[in-house]
């Protein structure tokens, strides 16, 4: 591991537990970033801002690394020794490699892998990108015979190589897993481990079909509405076998496990029925599925997007896309979340990213390209905050359109003392 003593870890509180954490403070802040037709040059890009305090370039783009073309740039993620970013296309397939040791403040674009749904045996939409000790697991949300939510979980070496695939379990074939109810449905979106508890959990969404459709068109269109996820899948993590199928309406999407060293938890939230859902281990090791929270009012469907649990566990950060807003839970008793705090972040809002200590919070804005909001609620930007314990205090914003950018949806934290420079 990469970290001194006597420093904070500053580090997010949602990535993989294999990684080395930053000490200090975060330097960086990665934005890949969806280009879009009449912005700049158009092209899907990773956009390096500095959050140096201090420094002359505070709260400004200091790189900008266009990859050509729009592949509809969503996720991304580090390898297990940090020194990596891997960052994929849900429509194209590509998976582009940046270094982002050499120079943290530049990265530089190292591979594309072009080969994704042949090398797979067929899956679709690389998504979630998890590292592992030598490997990246890689989560699919669709596949090439249908465009549904068919999909699988992937493995690549650190080196870019296919190692393996290993489809989400069905009903017609569910792999050995156990059926919690009627529901099982092969979708994919999320993937996060519990090492000690050698426990791989993997959530829901939707296929090609519906994520690359107009979002008003699909709200209309009821044979698409039927086409989401409903399930969370409980995994061997050593040895990929799955387990047990959970269900869990409504499209659960981003999980996050407890960080406490006795704490065998995890929340998602489901984006369609605006639900905060708990999934857990029993005294017996057995794992379940139970709804904690509404998120602001169901009826209305905010549709929850992405959430940050804070480094001890007592604090959940939601975002609700359609109006904009994050709110802060309190789920030190996480079987009754309470919601502490909220605020409107912009016309629409989607990740969040909050620093190890909780004091710094960010915001962007873009969920798909076909899904953001149209004409001046298609509010573009990176927002940085400081979380005071009471109220979020803005630092910076970008406005991503102005910067001729594009479309802002996942970030992750960069620094040089990962690297000893």
């Amino acid at each position: 591991m990469l970290m001194s003593p006597g420093l904070s870890l500053a580090d997010e509180t949602c990535q993989s537990p294999y990684m080395p954490k930053i000490t200090g403070e975060e330097e960086f802040v990665y934005v890949w970033t969806l280009g879009k037709e009449g912005i700049g040059d158009e092209s899907d890009k990773l956009v390096t801002v500095d959050v140096r305090k201090g420094s002359d370039t505070y709260g400004k783009v200091v790189a900008s690394l266009s990859v050509g073309g729009r592949n509809e740039a969503h996720h991304a993620g580090f390898s297990a020794d940090r020194r990596f970013l891997w960052a994929g296309g849900l429509d194209t397939n590509k998976i582009f490699v940046f270094d982002v040791h050499s120079d943290p403040g530049k990265p530089i674009l190292t591979k594309t892998i072009d080969t994704f749904v042949k090398d797979t045996g067929g899956a679709v939409g690389p998504h979630t990108f998890y590292g592992l000790p030598g490997r990246m697991m890689i989560s699919a949300l669709s596949n090439d015979k249908d465009h549904g939510g068919r999909t699988a979980l992937v493995e690549y070496s650190d080196e870019g190589e296919f190692i393996a695939t290993h489809w989400m379990p069905t009903a017609e074939d569910p792999r050995g897993a156990k059926i919690a109810s009627d529901v099982v449905d092969g979708y994919g979106y999320d993937v996060r481990a519990l090492i000690r508890k050698n426990v791989m959990l993997s959530s829901s969404f939707t296929g090609w079909s519906n994520y690359m459709m107009d979002f008003g068109q699909m709200l209309e269109d009821g044979e698409a509405m039927k086409r989401f996820g409903q399930t969370v899948v409980q995994w061997d993590l050593h040895s990929r076998q799955p387990k047990k199928v959970m269900h869990v309406p409504g499209a659960p999407l981003e999980i996050r496990f407890a960080w406490g060293p006795e704490n065998n938890y995890a929340f998602t939230t489901a984006a369609l029925t605006s639900k905060l859902w708990l999934i857990h281990a029993d005294d017996n090791n057995e794992w379940h599925a139970k709804e904690v929270a509404d998120i602001g009012d169901p009826a209305s469907i905010p549709l929850p997007v992405d959430i940050s649990i804070s480094a001890d566990d007592s604090r959940l950060w939601i975002n609700t896309f359609m109006d904009g807003k994050t709110r802060l839970f309190d789920i030190s008793d996480p079987y009754a979340p309470k919601q502490i705090y909220e605020k409107v972040i912009g016309d629409q809002v989607n990740m969040v990213s909050q620093s190890w200590d909780g004091k710094r919070v960010y915001f962007t804005s873009s969920l798909l390209a076909q899904w953001d909001k149209k004409g001046d609620a298609d509010d573009q930007y990176l927002k940085a905050y400081d979380w005071d314990g009471k109220d979020l205090k803005l630092q910076f914003e970008l406005d991503f359109y102005k910067e001729g950018l594009g479309r802002a949806h996942i970030m992750r934290f960069g620094s040089s003392k990962l690297f000893g420079s």
